[in-house]
């Protein structure tokens, strides 16, 4: 049995907001190279050097550990993270920065709905109401008849749909599997997924983009991780509004780099999304792992 430990809550505010910022600059990053790069090879480049990343972890265990009764149920979960990230990606390269981030993290309105259908898991009927002032806010965000942007934001927002029921499995197979073992099934299927469309679609990269392209696996990596570290010093429903710090993020990144400005309906949207959000995560939010489990990689969400 893990050691008790005391939640600290500015130390898990802390982490947090470090993690909010490194998943700002994956977005920014990918932005920058999805100028040159098809979104296929940013995705598989993504996976590729995320998955490097997380060798000392997945490489502690031996081949036995990764035996699996659940292995249709990780490719579902690796099939709904996979499309996620399509989406996001995309999103994140036609989209103002901020907006794009800001509809992957709609995801925890649809969280309750995707458990619900997908694994039968009930939840507080007092979610209702936030999830109704998340839906106005990207309906204000994705302004249907009024921008010639809403089918990219529309894209943009099933990223949030497909990380919801990503993280709905996630739910399901923690249940039964260890993160390790969770980690590596996306990880592997994650890749090999996004390997398949380069038969058609492979561009050799610029020289000086290489980097980049292992920036984005090493940082949203350490993102996870930096996340992990959060829930593991404070319950999720304390720790867990900080995680809208990386919209705030992305804006800046977005005003500096590309003097990307929100307009006033998006920003209003913006708002209550991320208000929507925060309650949502308040009312339904469960108390983190102890620290004592916090070497394990987390079950890695789609950035």
């Amino acid at each position: 049995m893990p050691p008790m430990h005391r939640d600290n809550l500015p130390r898990g505010a802390a982490f947090m907001l470090a993690a909010a910022l490194l998943f700002a600059a994956t977005g920014a990053i990918i932005k920058y190279v999805s100028a040159t790069l098809s979104n296929e090879m940013v995705v598989f480049f993504r996976n590729l050097f995320g998955l490097a990343a997380l060798a000392p972890w997945i490489f502690r265990h031996g081949p036995r550990y990764y035996a699996t009764h659940h292995l249709r149920f990780h490719l579902m979960r690796a099939l709904a993270g996979l499309a996620a990230m399509y989406c996001y990606f995309y999103a994140i390269s036609r989209l103002p920065l901020a907006e794009a981030v800001l509809l992957n993290y709609s995801a925890p309105l649809f969280i309750p709905l995707a458990a619900l259908l997908w694994i039968g898991e009930r939840f507080n009927p007092r979610l209702w109401w936030p999830i109704g002032i998340g839906f106005a806010g990207i309906g204000l965000i994705l302004k249907p008849g009024l921008s010639l942007l809403a089918p990219i934001a529309l894209i943009g927002a099933s990223a949030g749909i497909f990380s919801a029921l990503a993280m709905a499995g996630i739910r399901k197979l923690t249940h039964t599997e260890p993160a390790t073992r969770v980690v590596f099934y996306f990880s592997l299927f994650a890749t090999l997924g996004s390997a398949v469309p380069l038969l058609w679609a492979w561009q050799t990269p610029p020289t000086g983009l290489w980097f980049m392209l292992f920036l984005i696996g090493v940082v949203s990596t350490a993102a996870q991780l930096l996340l992990t570290r959060a829930y593991a010093h404070a319950p999720a429903a304390q720790v867990g509004p900080f995680s809208y710090g990386t919209v705030v993020f992305a804006a800046l990144f977005g005003w500096a780099l590309w003097s990307e400005i929100p307009d006033t309906l998006s920003a209003v949207g913006a708002l209550l999304v991320v208000a929507a959000g925060i309650l949502t995560i308040r009312i339904g939010g469960r108390t983190a792992a102890p620290v004592a489990e916090a070497p394990d990689p987390p079950p890695v969400v789609p950035q």
